[in-house]
């Protein structure tokens, strides 16, 4: 596998982990995370949006960057 389509590989795997931890903010409240996630408080009822979506942003731009990563090359730089 060359370089290129392993940091392919990684930003989507990345990203695919990004949107299931902002479904864990999301959905759950504080009390209710998993200890390892930032954002884990004993005995509160708050949801971390603000968290959610930073991972969802996050997991969105890597999306994007995969995408044009992987789009069609221009005569520009086929041509090299």
């Amino acid at each position: 596998m060359n370089k290129e389509r392993a940091v392919n590989v990684a930003a989507v795997v990345v990203g695919v982990m990004l949107l299931v931890v902002a479904g864990f903010y999301f959905a759950e409240s504080a009390s209710s995370l998993p200890s390892w996630l930032p954002g884990h408080e004993a005995g509160s009822s708050h949801h971390h949006v603000k968290h959610g979506i930073a991972a969802l942003v996050v997991a969105l731009g890597l999306g994007v960057l995969v995408w044009f990563r992987t789009g069609p090359q221009t005569r520009a730089a086929a041509g090299r």
